[in-house]
């Protein structure tokens, strides 16, 4: 939905691409169009989802300790550190799927 005049339209899977893993409600999207169609999505820089699976904590795991994977609410699988467990909150740099920080 466009946000000044709430103009809506729809994208494709094709038109979104890996962006399709960064749909949340009320995050904003940077759309570029050509003559009336959607050519590409931007999403924002960094955003904030909760971990639904990942291996367990492993005791006494630090900050630089290995990573392990974890899928987040939208089905995206980053690589997170041990401490990560299911049910967190953190943030992802959206440009390379890195784990950031735990929001």
């Amino acid at each position: 939905m466009n946000t000044e005049n709430y103009e809506q339209f729809p994208l494709t899977k094709d038109v979104l691409g890996d962006n399709v893993y960064y749909l949340l409600p009320n995050t904003l999207f940077e759309v570029t169009f050509h003559e009336g169609t959607p050519v590409g999505v931007v999403p924002p820089t960094s955003l904030v989802m909760t971990v639904t699976a990942t291996d367990p904590t492993i005791k006494g795991a630090t900050v630089t300790a290995s990573k392990k994977p974890a899928t987040l609410e939208t089905g995206l699988v980053v690589q997170v550190p041990q401490f990560v467990d299911v049910g967190d909150r953190i943030k992802i740099d959206t440009r390379e799927n890195n784990y950031l920080d735990r929001a």
